[in-house]
C-alpha cells in the first residue's frame, strides 16, 4: 500500500510524535567547530588536537568560512593505515557528544561509556579527556571534562566574546565553582552526582547558554558511520518525501544516475480492531511509520525499447549496498548543509565510487552549496581525494602508531621535510603519500615469501 505523505505529515506538524519531529526542526546556524581535543580514549594515550581553525597558508580560500574573527575550514580529511586510530579520532568526538546528551538521564550507579589507553600503566586507570573549542552565535566557547567509567573528575566551561576566555564554571572532584556570568546555575551544584555532567543538568534547568550547547549537539552535530549506515536511515527515507528539502534531496539523486526514477515509500497493511484503546491506535501508527518499506522505483520496457510500465525495487534487497549508503547519507548531509552543523563519518568512501565521494565533498567544500558553514569531518583510504586542488595541507590529517601502539594526529601544514622546511604547496601529495614521505601508511613485509 503507497503510503500516504499528507497523513504522515499532519501526523507529524501535529506534534504527536516528537521524535520524528525533531529532523523538521531548525536552529540558528552560526555554529561551527574550531577545535577538538582527546586523550586516553582507546588507541589515544597523549592529547591531541583535530583543529578546524585555518593556518596561515593562503591557497584555496574557497574552502574556508568567514566567521568574523575566524577563518574555519569547511571540511577536514584523516589518513591512516589500518589500527593507525584515525577511526578512534572520530569516535572519540561521536563519544564526548553521547555522553553529554546521555548523562542527565543516567541513575546513580550508571557507567560512562568512557575506554582508556590500556598499553600503559600510566593511563589504565586514569580518567579520559575531551575538550571542544566552538562557535555559538559568533561566541567562542571552550568545554570539557575528564571522566573515567565511574565519575567525573573535572569539569569546564569558559566563554569569549572577545579574545579574553571567561570562566563560566570550572568543576574539580566535587567542588564545582560557578562565575557569575553564569549565576543562572547557582544551587545546582548540589543536584550534580559524581557520574554526571554538571553542563547536562543547567539544561534541565533551561539555563540558556547550556541549552544552546545541548541543542547545537543533537540536532547540529551528527556521526554517521561509512560502513554500517543505519543511524539515519528512516529519517533519510522521510525526508525524501517531507520538509524543505524533498526537492533538492531528489535532484541530487537524479544527479547521482543511481539508476531509477525515485524513491516511493509504502506502509504495511494492518487491520485496526474497534475495540483497539487511544493509546494502541496511537503506538500503532508509530510503529506503522517505522515500518515504512522503501522502493525504488524502475522503467519497465518494450522489446521495441518503448515504456509500458514502473517497476518497484525493494531498496534495501534489490539496490547495491553503494545505492543504499547514498540514500542513507542524504539526510545528514543535506541537514546540516542547510542549517549548518558538523557531520562526522568513518570510512566514507566505502562502498562509494571515487566520483561520488567527490561530488559529497564537493557539497562542503564550496560556500555556493555550504553557505551556513557546515563542516564535513571524515577518514578515508581514498588517496585519489589527495590529488592537487582538492584540498587545502590544513585539511589533511594523518595517524600513525609508535611503537608503544599510542595513535599520534597530525596536519600535512605542520609536517616537516627531513631538511626541517613544511611541505610545498605544489607537491603531488598523493604520490608522496604512498610513497611513504609523510609516514600513516601500513609497513608491509614481502608477502612471496609467506608462500616459498
Amino acid at each position: 500500500m503507497a503510503c500516504n505523505i499528507q497523513l504522515v505529515r499532519r501526523f507529524l506538524i501535529n506534534g504527536r510524535f516528537c521524535v520524528l519531529l525533531r529532523y523538521l526542526h531548525t536552529i540558528n546556524s552560526g555554529i561551527m567547530l574550531i577545535e577538538f581535543s582527546v586523550g586516553n580514549y582507546l588507541s589515544i594515550k597523549d592529547k591531541q588536537t583535530l583543529r578546524m581553525d585555518a593556518s596561515s597558508i593562503t591557497e584555496y580560500q574557497d574552502r574556508l568560512i568567514d566567521a568574523g574573527r575566524y577563518k574555519l575550514l569547511r571540511s577536514a580529511v584523516i589518513y591512516g593505515a589500518n589500527a593507525s586510530g584515525k577511526s578512534n579520532v572520530l569516535k572519540a568526538m561521536a563519544t564526548m557528544r553521547q555522553i553529554i546528551l546521555t548523562s542527565a538521564a543516567q541513575s546513580s550507579t550508571a557507567t560512562i561509556p568512557v575506554e582508556p589507553f590500556l598499553l600503559s600503566t600510566e593511563t589504565e586507570h586514569a580518567p579520559s579527556y575531551f575538550e571542544m573549542l566552538f562557535l555559538l552565535d559568533g561566541v567562542r566557547y571552550r568545554y570539557g571534562f575528564e571522566a573515567n567509567k565511574e565519575r567525573v573528575y573535572a569539569e569546564w566551561l569558559f566563554e569569549a566574546k572577545k579574545q579574553q576566555e571567561k570562566v563560566l564554571f570550572v568543576r574539580e572532584g566535587e567542588i564545582i565553582e560557578v562565575s557569575k556570568a553564569f549565576k543562572e546555575s547557582k544551587g545546582l551544584e548540589q543536584r550534580t552526582s559524581n557520574n554526571k555532567l554538571f553542563l547536562t543538568i543547567t539544561d534541565q534547568f533551561n539555563v540558556a547558554v547550556s541549552t544552546k550547547i545541548i541543542q547545537w549537539l543533537f540536532y547540529n552535530f551528527l556521526s554517521v558511520s561509512g560502513i554500517l549506515h543505519e543511524e539515519r536511515r528512516f529519517e533519510s527515507r522521510l525526508s525524501m518525501n517531507i520538509g524543505d528539502q524533498s526537492e533538492n534531496i531528489r535532484k541530487f539523486i537524479k544527479r547521482m544516475d543511481l539508476g531509477f526514477l525515485d524513491i516511493k515509500l509504502f506502509s504495511k497493511e494492518r487491520e485496526e480492531s474497534d475495540d483497539e484503546s487511544s493509546l494502541s491506535k496511537f503506538l500503532s501508527r508509530i510503529g506503522d511509520l517505522l515500518a515504512l518499506e522503501a522502493k525504488s522505483v524502475h522503467i519497465k520496457f518494450d522489446k521495441k525499447g518503448k515504456e509500458v510500465d514502473k517497476v518497484y525495487f525493494d531498496l534495501d534487497t534489490q539496490e547495491s549496498s553503494g545505492t543504499v549508503k547514498i540514500i542513507d547519507l542524504i539526510y545528514p548531509v543535506f541537514r546540516v548543509l542547510k542549517e549548518g552543523g558538523v557531520l562526522l563519518t568513518d570510512e566514507l568512501d566505502a562502498k562509494l565510487h571515487p566520483l561520488l565521494t567527490q561530488e559529497i565533498i564537493n557539497l562542503f567544500n564550496g560556500p555556493e552549496n555550504n553557505p551556513t558553514g557546515a563542516q564535513l569531518i571524515f577518514a578515508t583510504h581514498d588517496t585519489n581525494l589527495l590529488s592537487y586542488g582538492q584540498f587545502r595541507r590544513d585539511q589533511i590529517y594523518f595517524t600513525e602508531k609508535d611503537k608503544y601502539g599510542a595513535t599520534s594526529l597530525y596536519s600535512l601544514v605542520d609536517y616537516k621535510e627531513e631538511d626541517g622546511t613544511t611541505v610545498r604547496k605544489d607537491r603531488s601529495f598523493e604520490k608522496d603519500y604512498i610513497q611513504g614521505r609523510y609516514g600513516a601508511i601500513p609497513y608491509i613485509g614481502d608477502f612471496s615469501k609467506l608462500l616459498s
